[in-house]
């Protein structure tokens, strides 16, 4: 009894303070469950195993407001390890939440785990997905959004609604087979085709596509105009997307404003995300074609690497016929799509999720502290196993995540020794990082000498994409940087044969991931962590403690208890209910304060 007592006791204390909480900050919760299991669907005509989330594929729409603290409960249903990312979320000073193998343990098959974070300071569209063997090539991703709270202007009319559309290239092996490829050495080959939303294109030709696949219908009102958010979460191709007849007045990328321009095509890149507004502002004779389609391919074979789905008027007197519209035509041109890609500049006088002007901090009058030239090349053998590199290393994950090794003084799991650039020795697998300063102001180069386009993510940061061009970078090349509005995003291309600058200022503690954002790379070892620690901090204010709910791994597996299955890892590190208080203890709060 005195133990019921003490406990009842204990848990009244942190439902008190919870609402003191709740009532003097400013920064509201958003509670989500997330259910990750397998579901058979047919999104090409072939009944296949997905990676569903909540029964969805895709996923649902995660949408917050800036500032809002963050807890999704993970259930993991799957039969192998999981974990979950947020591309573009920068998880300040917590990269224990950041969800890569580098620093969280995976959440085992029948366990739960419970992510708390902050979208700090942040708007804009990103989208989440698992991060773990290949597992985004079989679903289980979903769009991320963030508002901005009322009190900061919008840089453009309120629209009238707004469409989340996730494209992506789409295999009907499992992820499981495709990583048994690459383990053996085999390269992925074409896609089987692109979906749009998870369905399967319109049958806009009866050669190139089967009877019977569902395809996505995306219903307007003419007149309206509408935010479209437009994810790439494929596996590796760039795909250029379109709106028969319809300009995309491009308005942000990746929680950036941007200046606004009409495009009639954007090419959107592996992990990349874009926000238009489109008007309806046509006469519906028929529907319309919305297209994703392969980018830097052989147009001829890759033709049925087309996802297309249907833009329906409310007055629509039609269906869609006829060909798809054009897309770029610059097979002899390398120019236009670099040029495109450099077009997009940040809106430097536009708020963003502070009431200041995005254009505030000048980063083209700081001084560069550090240079990381990162090459990349195709895949080679290392001890007999196909591996991609950055530098000729390619990473080896440690058993035991980096950031809580040096917590708990675990040492010999990962080597400071990252070269600056390209080393002239033998390719080699290890477990490779770069010792970044705090406050530091880098410079990163990223020379793709490999045969594919590629994508480039930073976890924890945006960076600033100053400059591009084809051939080797050299030194030279700085003379042609954007040094005043350059955009500001988390994923940029790098193009086959050429390089991408990009700057980044240092202030967020943690260890974090840089990585090739194609799965197929990224699972082959093209990828490193930086890690960055404040010396000076030695009460957590600059970076977060370890989680109360953290998962052991490795070296630290001694520390793990064992999960009952029933059971889920909360913000309490209780049971659900506490979930339930604290939506009962908003809604009172939010009477009461």
């Amino acid at each position: 009894m005195a133990s019921f007592m003490g406990s009842f006791f204990v848990h009244r204390v942190c439902c008190i303070a919870l609402i003191f909480t709740l009532c003097f900050a400013a920064d509201p919760f958003a509670i989500f469950d997330l259910e990750y299991s397998y579901i058979t669907v047919s999104p090409l005509g072939i009944p296949q195993q997905v990676i569903a989330v909540n029964g969805k594929f895709p996923g649902p729409v995660l949408n917050v407001t800036t500032n809002y603290n963050v807890v999704v409960n993970v259930k993991n249903q799957l039969d192998e390890n999981l974990l979950v990312t947020w591309s573009g979320i920068q998880m300040r000073r917590t990269s224990w939440q950041d969800g890569v193998l580098g620093t969280n343990c995976p959440i085992p098959a029948t366990w739960n785990f419970t992510y708390q974070f902050q979208v700090k300071d942040q708007i804009g569209s990103f989208f989440y997905f698992p991060s773990l063997n290949m597992q985004r090539a079989a679903g289980g991703f979903g769009s991320f959004i963030v508002t901005n709270r009322n009190i900061i202007p919008i840089p453009f009319s309120p629209p009238d609604g707004d469409i989340v559309i996730i494209i992506g290239d789409w295999y009907t092996r499992s992820h499981m087979a495709l990583r048994k490829d690459l383990d053996a050495g085999k390269l992925l080959g074409m896609p089987d085709g692109v979906l749009i939303n998870g369905k399967g294109p319109y049958r806009y030709n009866t050669t190139l596509v089967h009877d019977g696949i569902d395809h996505e219908t995306i219903n307007v009102d003419p007149g309206k105009t509408y935010r479209v958010r437009v994810h790439n979460v494929g596996s590796s191709t760039c795909l250029n997307f379109r709106i028969q007849n319809h300009n995309l007045l491009l308005v942000e990328t990746e929680g950036y404003y941007t200046s606004q321009q009409n495009y009639t095509s954007v090419d959107i890149h592996v992990g990349q995300s874009y926000t238009f507004l489109v008007t309806m502002d046509q006469n519906a004779s028929s529907d319309y074609y919305v297209v994703a389609s392969a980018r830097f391919v052989n147009q001829t074979i890759w033709q049925k690497v087309t996802g297309v789905a249907v833009l329906h008027y409310s007055n629509s007197k039609g269906k869609a016929a006829g060909p798809l519209p054009d897309p770029p035509n610059d097979v002899y041109d390398t120019s236009y799509a670099l040029n495109q890609a450099m077009s997009i500049r940040q809106n430097v006088s536009a708020s963003g999720a502070r009431p200041n002007p995005q254009g505030s901090f000048h980063y083209g009058q700081i001084n560069v502290t550090d240079v990381y030239l990162l090459k990349s090349v195709p895949p080679v053998s290392i001890d007999g196993k196909l591996r991609a590199t950055y530098n000729g290393i390619s990473f080896k994950n440690p058993a035991t995540p980096m950031r809580l090794a040096d917590v708990y003084y675990v040492k010999g799991v990962y080597k400071l020794d990252f070269p600056t650039k390209p080393m002239n020795r033998p390719p080699k697998v290890d477990t490779s990082i770069i010792n970044a300063t705090y406050k530091g102001f880098i410079e990163v180069v990223l020379q793709n000498n490999d045969t594919v386009v590629q994508s480039f993510h930073m976890d924890g940061y945006s960076f600033f994409v100053v400059g591009m061009g084809f051939g080797e970078w050299t030194e030279n090349n700085r003379g042609s940087y954007n040094r005043w509005d350059a955009i500001s995003r988390s994923t940029t291309q790098v193009f086959p044969g050429g390089w991408t600058a990009v700057l980044v200022s240092l202030d967020n503690v943690g260890v974090w991931n840089l990585r090739a954002e194609n799965l197929d790379r990224w699972y082959l070892g093209q990828e490193t962590y930086m890690r960055i620690i404040n010396p000076e901090d030695h009460s957590n204010k600059t970076e977060m403690r370890v989680p109360h709910n953290v998962l052991y791994c490795g070296a630290l597996s001694y520390k793990q208890k064992k999960q009952k299955t029933s059971s889920a890892t909360t913000v309490f590190g209780s049971s659900e209910l506490y979930f339930t208080l604290l939506l009962v203890f908003s809604a009172v709060i939010s009477l009461v304060c």
